[in-house]
């Protein structure tokens, strides 16, 4: 689609915010208002409008991205989304350990011991522990523990952190990411581990660094979501 409009804004709208083209509000795919809970937020998306040339190009509007998907999907599949998110805890990345080499089992150990020990303290999630792939049962408790976190937060907030999760294959590091106990560079390096481990090894092949380029932009574009959104601090 070619740009179309000229001048970009952000406006309170009675405790919301809208962006406005040309003094029209902008809607979402679906048609609905794009309502957002902080200026912060709806200038950010501004800024991204704003930055569009000739074509507008969705896929460099991650912030918009999200705030249509939590409006658009969120708010329509609310309890399917906490579902899918919260899925994640039981067959967390942190939790399947390599047997060998034992560089990588230390590696492991040293990034995601201190994940299962946060999420312990934090949460009261005691997650067990395998070698290998074969799944191994979570304690129900736990389970439920984590999904209540989910389950607590806003439309707004579940989107991102859906990104989040999937990316990472990991609720525990994408609950530490919306707690802000991790970072998005640090939670991407915790869940990349393991790709990173046999890089060092094997070397990278041009595919493998794309995809860990576009990942890690997407993570911080939702971590980035969480802070325009006040809930990172």
């Amino acid at each position: 689609m070619k740009r179309f409009y000229k001048k970009v804004t952000a406006e309170d709208e009675g405790g919301l915010y809208s962006v406005l083209l040309d003094g029209r509000p902008i809607k979402t795919p679906a048609k609905s208002p794009l309502h957002l809970p902080t200026r912060a937020l709806a200038e950010a998306i501004a800024e991204e409008w704003d930055a569009q040339e000739k074509e507008i190009i969705p896929a460099k509007m991650p912030l918009m991205q999200a705030a249509a998907t939590a409006i658009d999907r969120v708010t329509t599949q609310r309890e399917k989304v906490i579902e899918e998110i919260a899925a994640y805890g039981g067959s967390d990345l942190v939790c399947y350990r390599a047997a060998h080499p034992e560089s990588l089992v230390q590696r492991q150990a040293a990034a995601w011991d201190p994940m299962l020990q946060w999420v312990e303290a934090r949460h009261g999630a005691r997650l067990n522990v395998c070698q290998g792939i074969m799944h191994i049962a979570q304690p129900p408790e736990a389970l439920a523990a984590m999904r209540s976190v989910v389950a607590a937060q806003k439309d707004m907030t579940l989107a991102p952190l859906y990104n989040i999760t999937s990316l990472c294959g990991s609720l525990v590091i994408s609950l530490a990411v919306l707690d802000g106990h991790v970072t998005a560079d640090e939670a991407f390096e915790i869940s990349e581990l393991d790709e990173t481990h046999v890089m060092e090894f094997w070397g990278a092949d041009a595919e493998a660094v794309k995809r860990r380029k576009n990942n890690k932009e997407s993570l911080a574009a939702s971590a980035r979501f969480l802070q325009l959104s006040g809930i990172i601090t």
